[in-house]
């Protein structure tokens, strides 16, 4: 009787599908999938997929599936594997197609929730490798809100001659500059991208992986581990097993992603040197789950955190050869001990991050990819939210320090990505450029390219501490240079930088966190009584659905708002 009451608990979704005499049919359809007698009484764990071979991100992601559906199984539930889409931001950038990026991560939450909520998984395993399909699996878990676990695909390992995919956009930039010849290009684009597994700096796949782990819904180690390796697959085991002990202590994701535990992510991707869209990404999670975070968090977190890891794309490692350390775990230690992060949060173990971390060995003598404190890459965090008269509502920027912390410049204004990257090809852009690239936000796009063509071209012309790129749009966790993006009000809502004029004045300060017109209010309103908003590009699918209700990027950009 004590096992029947259990087993009722655990199958708090399933059992309404699948027994008694009125669910025959259920149980039929079941069967023919490889149901026993026996699976009828076991809680059923959804693995949801992203593999796809249309990238090297998730090409290897089914393996991974498998692995953890065996993993499920032998602690004593039923697995079922289904697949979300997931689509490739290295294959799309710069072109019409990346206008489906970051629309993805709404599709990959919904169809995660729609297929769980339907089906009556008591509880999840969602593997994600690319940077959409993470923050999206993310997102249905808390939906669901069911015991889940997240496991991340792996990093890939280096190209030859230590090379990546920005290595690849970046020859593009010094072919137009002269310094490479197209046959020396052809040898970086052949050699770049060696196998399964997602971008190997620390970009956006990285930064959220990092996150994820540092928030507590994926297993110790998951984050810095190699796509293809027998650590991954034992991970993925792990997070099969491991819903399972969540289900009998019926912990949720919601007891979890908690506010301590969102403070928590921002503190390691501030000290990995992570991505910008990790701002955008953490605002939707927590708006997801119903925790309070905003842009002035980063802020305040910003700053009594430095950045402590020398990881392209500013700096020189790789992700692999932090693994090679011990990845993230002995970093998390650090912070921990220094009173960084909150040890109380839970875990997908059961137990808190304190307890996870209790035995995590420092990193090795003589490493230098991590730094100590006292010798940090800088001094507070590099992710620096920017207000002022053409930031109302905010901006993100990547300052490292290395592209200084002022610029001041005349503005050069596009309308779109592909105009701005034919300019800085042929020439045009100069030294003292303020780029503006608008009609590049959520609404206006629509879906927020990332400028990943632009910024690569730019350093590829050598032109990256001399010129600023601004945008309502978005980058890449590979862009470096002195970029802001996620301008709020952004251009297709009549915000300032829909005002913006060439040869205007823009001043950004990230020291003290300003992004300033030269332009009087007068001149301002006069311009603002003229501007006309362009009508919609999409009128139909899925870019106009997005377009009609997706937020503002300092809410994260979701599509689900009350």
């Amino acid at each position: 009787m004590t096992q029947d009451k259990n087993q009722d608990k655990r199958r708090k979704y399933s059992a309404p599908v699948v027994d008694g005499i009125g669910k025959s049919a259920s149980r039929a359809m079941l069967r023919a999938v490889g149901f026993t007698d026996e699976d009828f009484k076991k809680p059923q764990i959804g693995i949801a997929s992203t593999w796809s071979n249309l990238t090297p991100c998730n090409m290897h992601i089914n393996q991974l599936a498998e692995e953890s559906a065996a993993g499920a199984d032998e602690a004593g539930g039923k697995s079922l594997i289904f697949n979300t889409i997931t689509i490739s931001d290295g294959i799309a950038n710069g072109t019409e197609g990346m206008k489906y990026s970051l629309v993805s991560r709404e599709v990959i939450a919904d169809s995660i929730e729609t297929v769980a909520g339907c089906e009556g998984f008591d509880g999840l395993v969602a593997i994600g490798g690319c940077d959409k399909n993470m923050p999206g699996c993310m997102m249905g878990l808390a939906r669901l809100n069911r015991p889940s676990v997240f496991v991340y695909g792996g990093t890939i390992m280096p190209g030859e001659n230590h090379t990546d995919i920005i290595s690849v956009f970046e020859a593009v930039g010094a072919h137009a500059r002269g310094d490479l010849d197209l046959i020396e290009v052809k040898q970086i684009e052949e050699t770049a991208i060696p196998g399964p597994g997602s971008c190997g700096g620390m970009y956006t796949a990285n930064t959220m992986a990092s996150a994820i782990e540092a928030m507590g819904m994926s297993l110790p180690g998951s984050s810095a581990q190699n796509a293809v390796s027998e650590t991954k697959a034992e991970d993925c085991r792990g997070a099969g097993a491991a819903v399972l002990n969540l289900l009998e202590k019926d912990i949720k994701p919601s007891d979890i992603m908690t506010r301590k535990a969102f403070e928590n992510a921002i503190t390691v991707v501030i000290a990995l040197g992570g991505s910008t869209n990790a701002v955008l990404h953490l605002l939707a999670m927590a708006s997801t789950v119903g925790v309070d975070l905003e842009l002035e968090d980063f802020v305040e977190i910003g700053k009594r955190v430095p950045v402590l890891a020398d990881l392209r794309p500013s700096g020189h490692y790789m992700m692999s050869e932090l693994v090679a350390i011990g990845g993230i775990q002995p970093l998390m230690k650090m912070l921990l001990d220094r009173g960084l992060l909150h040890g109380d949060c839970l875990t997908v173990t059961g137990q808190t991050l304190a307890e996870n971390l209790a035995d995590v060995a420092p990193y090795p003598e003589g490493q230098d990819i991590i730094h100590a404190f006292d010798n940090p890459i800088k001094a507070d965090s590099h992710l620096r939210i920017l207000f002022g008269n053409l930031a109302p509502t905010g901006a993100v920027a990547k300052i490292t320090g290395k592209e200084g912390t002022h610029f001041t410049g005349r503005a050069r204004v596009f309308h779109s990505e592909e105009e701005a990257q034919e300019r800085i090809l042929d020439g045009t852009v100069v030294a003292g450029d303020v780029l503006v690239i608008r009609y590049e936000g959520p609404k206006g796009g629509p879906g927020m390219r990332e400028m990943l063509s632009p910024t690569s071209a730019i350093m590829g012309k050598g032109l990256g501490s001399d010129v600023a790129l601004i945008t309502d749009g978005r980058f890449s966790g590979g862009s470096h240079g002195f970029v802001v993006g996620h301008i709020t009000p952004e251009a297709a809502e009549g915000g300032p930088i829909a005002l913006v004029e060439d040869g205007d004045t823009i001043t950004i300060d990230a020291v003290s966190n300003r992004i300033e017109l030269d332009v009087s209010d007068q001149e301002l309103e006069r311009r603002r009584q003229a501007w006309q908003a362009p009508p919609p590009r999409f009128t139909r699918g899925t870019l106009a659905k997005y377009s009609r209700t997706v937020s503002s990027a300092s809410k994260g950009a979701v599509t689900d708002l009350p």
